[in-house]
């Protein structure tokens, strides 16, 4: 089932031109028409479904620079700032609370990584700090575990998926954007190469820059025009309980982790267990996704399901007056796995006994789109003049979701860019870049 999520409005009329159409209405998407409508420009924000009804809502909601691959660090610091300022901004709570983020493990090589990983921490002025065993086990005692270190990254914190995205998309409209939600994109109005507007089911919006930040559907909204965009989804699950026993406001375990919601319950995951369902459009970039593959094999199962003819990865056609693979389904919502279900509790329990007979409040699937080098794409399209994306996240877009929004939107306003644009460009898939995999 699908979890909770805040619901807001959408405007009645659609507009007949805008400044800029944003494509998704994820934290991605939501954060760009906030970025964009913020400076003056005119935004109209289109969602097939419901603000946050995927990915945005279906995540941890952890929000941090700890562990970031290099080429993400400068844009995780911009999403920080954005984080701490929208409650102001937006005169309303995003959810968002810098509780710091605590990791424990008894993996001498996790442990290894993490060591080597503060010397980027330096030089990036992230504040984090090493645990010894002791210190590891104060902080996440678990049963049955001797912890051979750990990591506490002071300045990060946690956000509330539920209600994260529709509340910036509503600061975007107190800017003057207007929101419409269950009304799918169908395609791009184009005149001499050019976007001069956008097809929606309920009519065309002339504009001349169209933002897609269409999560798992982006790659398919691209290929009607001949843009290539080498994205693949894999398979998660997560539950959330009922309020419970505190532990700490967000926990790494290499078995489990846990976040802390609002309400006091917890959202329960399994980092890295993942499905990798065989697509039509996973075939077609599977020589993209190699490198991943092979470095990541061991925490992703390979599976057939639906998707290999519905959803963002079979194939489709449609024209523009016609119901298009967005409409048929308004919301991804995968059945979550019981195995991944049992795991994720007998992590928990085990080590956490304080928690052994918990109530489950829900449980969901989610599909996390990633790149072949899981970092996001943020870049124009070189095909079509107008078309950009913002895309890509690999499992941990949601925290660095408001810094991919904010460059996006200077990016589509030509305004200078809040970081160097270069490693999140298109074109590094097909320019004979070498394909380096990242962290998560």
């Amino acid at each position: 089932m699908s979890p909770l999520l805040k619901s807001i409005q959408s405007d009645q009329e659609l507009p007949a031109k805008a400044d800029v159409v944003v494509i998704g209405g994820g934290i991605i998407g939501a954060s760009a028409a906030f970025f964009l409508a913020e400076r003056g420009l005119s935004v109209a924000l289109v969602e097939k479904g419901y603000i946050g009804g995927e990915q945005s809502s279906r995540n941890w909601g952890w929000c941090r620079r700890q562990n970031r691959d290099e080429r993400e660090l400068p844009l995780s610091g911009i999403a920080m700032q954005a984080w701490d300022q929208f409650a102001a901004k937006i005169e309303e709570d995003v959810g968002f609370r810098q509780c710091g983020l605590f990791y424990a493990t008894d993996n001498p090589q996790q442990l290894a990584e993490w060591e080597q990983w503060l010397d980027l921490a330096r030089q990036f002025n992230v504040n984090t700090k090493m645990l010894t065993a002791r210190e590891a086990h104060d902080r996440i005692p678990a049963q049955g575990r001797r912890w051979l270190g750990g990591v506490h990254s002071v300045d990060d914190g946690k956000g509330e998926p539920a209600i994260a995205a529709p509340t910036i998309a509503n600061g975007a409209r107190k800017f003057g954007a207007t929101i419409h939600q269950e009304c799918a994109a169908r395609g791009l109005d184009i005149v001499n190469g050019a976007v001069a507007g956008i097809i929606t089911e309920k009519g065309i919006i002339k504009s001349q820059s169209v933002l897609n930040a269409g999560g798992a559907w982006t790659s398919l909204f691209c290929r009607q025009y001949g843009v290539r965009f080498p994205q693949a989804s894999v398979r998660q699950t997560a539950i959330r309980t009922r309020p419970t026993t505190n532990l700490g406001e967000a926990i790494y375990t290499p078995e489990c982790s846990l976040t802390r919601r609002l309400d006091g319950s917890y959202t329960l995951a399994v980092s890295g267990r993942a499905t990798l369902d065989i697509t039509p459009q996973g075939l077609r970039y599977a020589r993209w996704f190699m490198p991943m593959f092979l470095k990541r094999l061991k925490s992703v199962q390979i599976g057939v399901g639906k998707s290999m003819f519905h959803g963002p990865e079979a194939f489709a056609s449609w024209t523009k007056d016609t119901p298009s693979p967005f409409e048929q389904i308004r919301v991804l919502d995968p059945r979550p796995s019981r195995r991944t279900i049992a795991a994720i509790l007998k992590g928990v329990t085990e080590q956490f006994p304080a928690l052994a007979g918990i109530e489950i409040a829900d449980s969901w699937g989610a599909y996390v789109d990633c790149t072949p080098d899981a970092v996001p794409v943020i870049s124009a399209s070189d095909h079509v003049k107008g078309l950009y994306l913002a895309a890509g996240g690999s499992g941990h877009g949601f925290g660095i979701g408001p810094g991919i929004g904010r460059l996006a939107a200077d990016l589509v306003a030509n305004d200078r860019p809040c970081v160097d644009p270069t490693p999140f460009r298109l074109s590094r898939f097909f320019d004979g870049s070498r394909v380096e995999v990242g962290g998560l």
